[in-house]
C-alpha cells in the first residue's frame, strides 16, 4: 500500500541553489551596483576613451564575492537546523496487526487505524469508527470556521485539523496529496511569504542610503558640470565613486547570514527556530506569558497521601482507588498517571469491572468520568474526578452548606501549601445502562496533588526581570494555587481570576481599567484559551512585544497570536504547529538563554547597520567635499578595492563576540541614522582635514621631509589636486579609519574593554596589511595609483590613531542623549511617582520592560505606517529584501490555511469549504480503502 499510494506527506518545493545564489544579487542595493557596472561599461564610453573595464570587472567581482560568501554560510547554517528539525517530524498512533504503535506520520497508508486524542493534529484524512465522549475538531486552519466541529462515528476527519475534545479512532481514507489539505495545498502552490519586519527594516536602511547617494550625485552633477565644466568622462568617474562607495552592498548578505548562523547557535541551546524572523522579535520581547505546568514547574505530579481529605466513610486508599478507576489506563495524561502510580499496579485497577463508557478530560468540563459494571453482581456505577469546583457543581447527593464550606476551606489550605485539589465523586446507576440516570453524585474526597517548581525557575525569573522581561503566569489552576506558586518563584502574587477580564478590575485594586490591570498583574488564574488570547492581544495593543510559552492544544491560539510563540519540550502537535520556536529541553531557563542569544544576534545586526550607514555618509560627504573644495578626483577603482576588503572583514560580524543588551531590543532607525550621520561626518572630517593639511600647509614636509604636492592649473585631464601618490595616501587613510569604526560600533563601553572575536581581528589586520602594501608599493597606471612609501604610511596610521580614540567619546555622548530622551519619555508615559512599595516594584519592572532604545515608546505612540504613502513605498521595496534564510523552515506550516487559500483563488473573504467538497475530496483513496475494509470481516489491518 505504501508503494501504491505513496508517503503521507506533501512534496515540498525546495528552492534551487542557483536561485538562492542569484537572490543575493536581487535587491535594490544590488541594483544600484549593477547600474554602476552598466555606467562603467557603457555610459562612461565617451570622450574618445575606452569603456571602464577595470571598474566593470571590479563591480561584478564585488557582487560575486558577497553572493558566494552569503550563499555558503547560509547553506551550512540552514542544513544544520534542518537536521534538528527532523526530530520534530509528526508522529501517528496506529493500530497494525492488532497492536498499537507509534510511527512516523509519513508512513500512514489508506486502511490504517489511527488514534487521536486531545491536542493531536490529525495526521491523515479518515473516517471515525470509534468515538469516546464528545469528539470535536478544530478545522479553522482548513476551512476558516471559527468554532470546532462535533464529529460522530461515520463522520470524516481531515488532515491538519486539531482534536479539541474527546478521543477517537479512525480508518485512514486519504494520505498525502489526496487529502483535502494536500489538494488545497496543491491548488495554492505552497506557502505565501509575507513581508517580515526585518525586510521592512532592510528596505528603510537601503532607502536611506539610496536617497543619500541620489542627493549627493545630483549635487555633484550640478557642481561638476555646471560650475566646474568637467569633461563628461571625468564627471562619470566621480559619480561611480559615490555609487560604489556609498552602497552597503554587503548588508543583505551580512544580515541574512547573521540570522542563519544565529538560528544554528540557538539550536545548540536547545531552541529550534521554525520562523527565522522570530529571532529578531525574540530580542525585543518585553513580556513573557508562561503557562505554569511543565514550564515553571516539573510537571511531575505526586499525591500527598497524609493530607487527603475525606467527606464520606470511604478511607484514603479507597478514594485513591476510585480516582484510579476514573483514569485513562492507556495513554494517560499527567494527573491520571499520578493517580495510578500512587495506587500501584495499573493492571489491577480494572480487575473485576467492565468499562461501559469513559469521558476523558477536556478543558471545558475539567473532569473525567467513567461508567462501569461490577462483574461480580452486575451493578453499574459512575465515578468522576476533576477540578474541585467542577465536581462540586456536579454533586447533588448529601451536599450541604457545611460540606461546601469545608471543601472550600480544604482547597484554600491546599493552595497555601502549593497543592492542587483533585475532587472525587461517585454515584450508582440503578437501571444498569451506561447512559442511565444515576442517583446523584456524592463527594467522597479531595486528593492533594503537588507539582513542584523546577529548581532553576526562581533564579530564571529573577534573571528575566534583570533583563527587562516581565514574566506573567497564565494558568488554568485556581487563584490561590497560582498565588502560592508565584510567591514560591519570586514572581509576585498580584494575580487575578480570569473573570476580571470581563467584569473589570476589582473596586479596591487601584487599577483604572482592564489594560492597566493586565499590564501590572503578575498573572491570571482559571484561564481558558480565549483568555490567553485576549491577554496577549491587549498587551500587544499597548505596544509590548509578547512571548508566549505553552505545550497544550489550549495554548495554540495564544501561541499563534503572540509575537513569538514558544512550544516547550514535549509540547503537543498543535502547540508546535502554532509556535515560532520549539524547545527540546524543559524549563524556563532555556527560554532565557534563547532571549540572550537572540539579543546577541540583534546586537550584531544593529552594530552592522550603524557601521554601514556611517560608511555611506563618510564616503558621500568626504569625497564630495574634496571635489567641491579641491577638485580632487579619487579613482573609482580604488573605491572598489576599499569595498572588497571591507566586505571581507565585515562578514565576520555574523560570528562576532558581543554582549547581549540588558534591555529588550528594538530597531530605532532615527537613532541608527543619527549615529551614522555623526560618525560619518566625523570620519569625513578626518579625511578632509588631513587632505587640507597635506596640500595647504607644509607641516608634514617640515616634520618628516616628505614631498609637497602641487595644484595642476593647466592639466587638461586632471585640473586640480590630483596626484597618483596623493591618491594612495587618501586611499590608505580612508581604508584604515573606516574599518576601525567597527570596533566602536560593536562595543557598549570603551572599545578595548570588550574583546572582539579572533576572526574579526584577523580579518581587520589582514585587510589593512593588504591596504597598506597597496598604498606603499602599488604602481597602477590604469587607476592613477603610485606607491607613497612607508613614511607617508606611518603618517597616515598615526593620524588615524589620533582621530580614532575620540570616537568612543562621541559614542558616549550620543548614548547619554538617547538615554535621557528615553527616561523622559518613560516618566511622561508612567505619570506620577508611586507612593507604595508595591507600586514602586511594579513601576521598576515596567521601566525595565520599556527601557532601551526609544523605539519602544515611539512604536507605542506612532500611527500605523501603512496609512501613509511612505509606508506603502517601504512595503513595496521590502519585498525585494526577502530573507535568504526562509529555507531554514523545513516544511510549510499553514497557520491560516483558509486565508492563504482565499488569496490564491481570489475568492471572497467569506470563503468556506462546502459540504460536498469535503465529501468528495479524496474519492480515489477512499475507494481503495473501502475495498481493503470490505475484504475483512472486522476492522483490522495488516502491516505496510
Amino acid at each position: 500500500r505504501l508503494e501504491k499510494f505513496g508517503h503521507n506527506r506533501l512534496d515540498q518545493k525546495t528552492q534551487s541553489p542557483i536561485i538562492q545564489f542569484l537572490l543575493f544579487m536581487w535587491n535594490p542595493l544590488s541594483w544600484v551596483m549593477e547600474a554602476a557596472a552598466i555606467v562603467a561599461i557603457a555610459v562612461s564610453n565617451g570622450g574618445g576613451r575606452a569603456p571602464d573595464w577595470e571598474d566593470f570587472v571590479g563591480i561584478i567581482l564585488l557582487l560575486l564575492v558577497n553572493s558566494i560568501i552569503g550563499f555558503i554560510e547560509q547553506r551550512n547554517a540552514g542544513n544544520a537546523v534542518k537536521e534538528l528539525m527532523k526530530s520534530l517530524a509528526p508522529e501517528a498512533k496506529v493500530k497494525r496487526n492488532g497492536q498499537w504503535k507509534t510511527i512516523d506520520a509519513s508512513e500512514l497508508v489508506p486502511g490504517d487505524i489511527i488514534g487521536v486524542k486531545l491536542g493531536d493534529i490529525v495526521p491523515a484524512d479518515g473516517r471515525l469508527i470509534v468515538a469516546q465522549g464528545e469528539v470535536s475538531m478544530d478545522q479553522a486552519a482548513l476551512t476558516g470556521e471559527s468554532l470546532p466541529t462535533t464529529k460522530a462515528v461515520g463522520d470524516e476527519i481531515f488532515s491538519g485539523s486539531t482534536c479539541k475534545q474527546g478521543e477517537a479512532e479512525a480508518v485512514v481514507i486519504g494520505t498525502g496529496l489526496n487529502t483535502f489539505f494536500g489538494r488545497a495545498a496543491k491548488l495554492v502552490g505552497g506557502a505565501h511569504d509575507e513581508i517580515g519586519h526585518l525586510q521592512t527594516i532592510l528596505a528603510k536602511i537601503g532607502n536611506f542610503c539610496i536617497i543619500a547617494i541620489a542627493i549627493f550625485i545630483i549635487a555633484e552633477i550640478f557642481v561638476m558640470y555646471v560650475g566646474f565644466h568637467y569633461e563628461y568622462r571625468r564627471g562619470i568617474n566621480n559619480i561611480l565613486v559615490l555609487l560604489i562607495g556609498g552602497i552597503p552592498i554587503a548588508m543583505p548578505t551580512v544580515l541574512s547570514v547573521t540570522l542563519a548562523i544565529g538560528a544554528k547557535q540557538l539550536s545548540e541551546h536547545k531552541a529550534i527556530v521554525t520562523h527565522v524572523t522570530a529571532i529578531e522579535e525574540l530580542a525585543a520581547v518585553t513580556i513573557l506569558c508562561s503557562d505554569k505546568t511543565g514550564t515553571l514547574t516539573l510537571n511531575k505530579l505526586v499525591i500527598d497521601k497524609e493530607s487527603i481529605k475525606k467527606y464520606s466513610d470511604i478511607e484514603s486508599d479507597g478514594i485513591i482507588y476510585h480516582a484510579a478507576i476514573a483514569s485513562r489506563i492507556d495513554h494517560p495524561d499527567a494527573i491520571d498517571a499520578c493517580v495510578m502510580s500512587t495506587y500501584g499496579d495499573k493492571n489491577k485497577i480494572r480487575e473485576g469491572i467492565e468499562e461501559l463508557n469513559f469521558k476523558p478530560f477536556n478543558p471545558t468540563d475539567k473532569r473525567t468520568e467513567i461508567t462501569y459494571k461490577q462483574t461480580k453482581d452486575g451493578s453499574v456505577h459512575r465515578i468522576s474526578k476533576g477540578m474541585s469546583h467542577a465536581i462540586l457543581d456536579l454533586c447533588t447527593r448529601d451536599k450541604t452548606d457545611e460540606q461546601i464550606k469545608q471543601l472550600n476551606t480544604d482547597v484554600d489550605e491546599f493552595a497555601k501549601r502549593g497543592l492542587r485539589a483533585l475532587a472525587v465523586a461517585i454515584e450508582d446507576v440503578s437501571d444498569g445502562q451506561k447512559d442511565g440516570k444515576g442517583n446523584g453524585f456524592k463527594l467522597i474526597g479531595l486528593l492533594p496533588i503537588f507539582d513542584p517548581p523546577r529548581d532553576d525557575t526562581k533564579e530564571t525569573i529573577e534573571r528575566a526581570l534583570q533583563l527587562g522581561v516581565k514574566v506573567k503566569m497564565l494558568t488554568g489552576d485556581q487563584l490561590a494555587i497560582a498565588k502560592e506558586t508565584g510567591r514560591r518563584l519570586g514572581m509576585g502574587d498580584n494575580m487575578f481570576e480570569a473573570k476580571t477580564l470581563k467584569e473589570g478590575p476589582p473596586a479596591d485594586c487601584g487599577y483604572k481599567d482592564i489594560d492597566d490591570l493586565i499590564l501590572h498583574a503578575d498573572g491570571f488564574a482559571g484561564v481558558y484559551p480565549e483568555h490567553k488570547y485576549e491577554i496577549v492581544e491587549r498587551l500587544q495593543k499597548m505596544g509590548h512585544l509578547i512571548g508566549m510559552t505553552g505545550d497544550g492544544v489550549n495554548d495554540a491560539p495564544a501561541l499563534s497570536k503572540a509575537n513569538v510563540g514558544v512550544a516547550v519540550a514535549d509540547a503537543s502537535d498543535a502547540a508546535r504547529s502554532a509556535a515560532d520556536i520549539v524547545l527540546t529541553k524543559p524549563g524556563l531557563s532555556v527560554i532565557i538563554e534563547a532571549i540572550l542569544g537572540s539579543r546577541q544576534i540583534f546586537q550584531r545586526m544593529r552594530n552592522y547597520a550603524i557601521y554601514t550607514c556611517s560608511i555611506t555618509i563618510r564616503v558621500l560627504l568626504g569625497f564630495s567635499v574634496l571635489i567641491f573644495a579641491f577638485r580632487f578626483d579619487f579613482p573609482s577603482f580604488m573605491v572598489l578595492i576599499l569595498a572588497i576588503l571591507n566586505d571581507g572583514t565585515i562578514l565576520t560580524i555574523s560570528k562576532d563576540r558581543v554582549k547581549p543588551s540588558q534591555y529588550p531590543n528594538s530597531w530605532h532607525l532615527s537613532e541608527i541614522f543619527t549615529y551614522a550621520i555623526v560618525y560619518g561626518t566625523y570620519l569625513a572630517a578626518s579625511t578632509v582635514i588631513f587632505f587640507t593639511v597635506i596640500v595647504k600647509t607644509t607641516f608634514f614636509q617640515d616634520k618628516f621631509g616628505v614631498q609637497q604636492f602641487q595644484y595642476h592649473h593647466h592639466s587638461h585631464a586632471f585640473p586640480g589636486w590630483n596626484n597618483p601618490i596623493l591618491n594612495s595616501i587618501i586611499y590608505l587613510q580612508v581604508s584604515t579609519i573606516s574599518q576601525a569604526l567597527i570596533f566602536i560600533t560593536r562595543s557598549h563601553s570603551f572599545f578595548f574593554r570588550e574583546r572582539p572575536s579572533i576572526l574579526l581581528v584577523i580579518a581587520f589586520i589582514t585587510a589593512q596589511l593588504i591596504a597598506t602594501f597597496i598604498a606603499v608599493y602599488a604602481k597602477w597606471s590604469f587607476t592613477q595609483i603610485h606607491g607613497c612609501g612607508w613614511t607617508w604610511a606611518g603618517i597616515v596610521w598615526v593620524w588615524n590613531l589620533i582621530w580614532f580614540f575620540p570616537l568612543d567619546l562621541l559614542k558616549f555622548s550620543l548614548r547619554a542623549y538617547f538615554d535621557r530622551q528615553q527616561k523622559e519619555a518613560v516618566e511622561e508615559t508612567l505619570g506620577k511617582e508611586p507612593s507604595t512599595d508595591n507600586q514602586r516594584l511594579r513601576r521598576q519592572t515596567t521601566v525595565l520592560s520599556m527601557s532601551g532604545p526609544p523605539s519602544r515608546l515611539s512604536r507605542m505612540m506612532s500611527a500605523d505606517p501603512k496609512s501613509s504613502r511612505r509606508g506603502t513605498f517601504a512595503e513595496i521595496a521590502a519585498r525585494y529584501y526577502a530573507p535568504h534564510t526562509r529555507h531554514l523552515s523545513t516544511s510549510h506550516r499553514f497557520r491560516n490555511f483558509a486565508g492563504v487559500l482565499n488569496n490564491a483563488t481570489n475568492t471572497p473573504p467569506s470563503f468556506a469549504i462546502d459540504a460536498p467538497e469535503l465529501q468528495r475530496f479524496s474519492l480515489v483513496q477512499a475507494h481503495h480503502a473501502s475495498k481493503l475494509l470490505n475484504a475483512k470481516n472486522d476492522i483490522t489491518t495488516t502491516g505496510v
